[in-house]
């Protein structure tokens, strides 16, 4: 009889304990789906509240600048003399230096770029898929200080033999160099978004007679048209930023010209010339970098807006 009364006892102990646990065990979970998302969102926020920090500085260091030169001068003005007694701040030579080395980088990276994405996605086996796809994405891995060096101590000098012209720092060197360089973004991209067009499309218009290149050329790059024009723009944006290989190889000639064949200065390479002169903290010339910057900034933004738009507009979901 008492051994059946203690047994009842730890019995209800145990049901006790165990509901005492079970509790405490949903307490804890409830604390944990209370904070993960919390957590979450900060770590997330981190990009955002960085991106809002780039702009604030670059807005207000801006701000001090277009209070000693006209915003028209700045974006209308042809001569850039930061240094000079009478100093003139047009970017116009920089846009022009810019947008010059970028275009000459998507002739030479779009064509090619697509082409690669063409056989990689569509006429290549598996096997050579696998091998062809990592070697041309190493591309992107090599320093783009090297691909300075490289265009102006190797492609420099071969384009000279063929363009005796040619000055020892011009735009057109950087510029395929730099086309070389975003190779791996174009084709890497577009490829992943035709492979993302489904097979059963393809073998639909095959089944209906339509040769291997009319189904790549009128179903598949249609299909993928958002992907590929969303990589095309951020090429070019990831182009139009490149700093290293224009500073060595595009010399800074800060004149207004579109002559390939000569030297002309991009807007990342007057932000390197700035930062590392003596320019004195405070001067026009200083405050002018944060301007230059300002507007580099606003060229990637606006495309990354209609890189954006292009993909929502010609977006297909299988």
């Amino acid at each position: 009889m008492v051994f059946s009364i203690l047994t009842s006892e730890q019995s209800a102990i145990s049901v006790q304990e165990l509901l005492a646990k079970n509790e405490n065990k949903k307490k804890l979970l409830y604390l944990k789906e209370k904070l993960i998302p919390k957590f979450l969102f900060l770590i997330a926020s981190v990009s955002f509240l960085t991106t809002l920090g780039i702009v604030y500085v670059l807005l207000f260091e801006s701000f001090h600048f277009f209070k000693e030169v006209s915003i028209i001068e700045f974006f209308t003005g042809t001569v850039l003399k930061p240094m000079s007694q009478n100093p003139q701040f047009g970017i116009l030579p920089l846009l022009v230096g810019t947008l010059t080395a970028t275009t000459i980088a998507l002739v030479v990276a779009v064509p090619v770029g697509l082409l690669t994405a063409i056989f990689l996605s569509e006429y290549a086996s598996k096997r050579a898929r696998q091998i062809l796809k990592p070697i041309i994405e190493v591309l992107a891995g090599i320093p783009t200080i090297v691909y300075g060096f490289f265009a102006f101590t190797f492609v420099t000098p071969v384009l000279q033999k063929i363009f005796p012209e040619l000055e020892a720092t011009n735009i057109l060197s950087p510029g395929l160099v730099m086309g070389i360089m975003i190779i791996p973004m174009v084709a890497s991209l577009s490829e992943d978004a035709m492979n993302a067009v489904p097979q059963s499309i393809r073998d639909g218009a095959l089944g209906l007679g339509s040769s291997k290149i009319e189904v790549t050329l009128k179903v598949v790059i249609p299909a993928a048209f958002s992907g590929i024009v969303a990589s095309i723009i951020l090429a070019f944006s990831r182009a139009i930023g490149e700093t290293m290989i224009v500073t060595i190889a595009s010399g800074s000639s800060k004149q207004l010209t579109f002559d390939v064949m000569k030297s002309m200065q991009t807007m990342t390479a007057y932000i390197v010339e700035v930062t590392g002169g003596d320019a004195p903290a405070g001067s026009a010339i200083y405050y002018s970098l944060y301007a230059v910057a300002l507007t580099l900034f606003l060229f990637t933004l606006i495309m990354n807006i209609i890189a954006n738009r292009i993909a929502k507009r010609f977006y297909q979901k299988y």
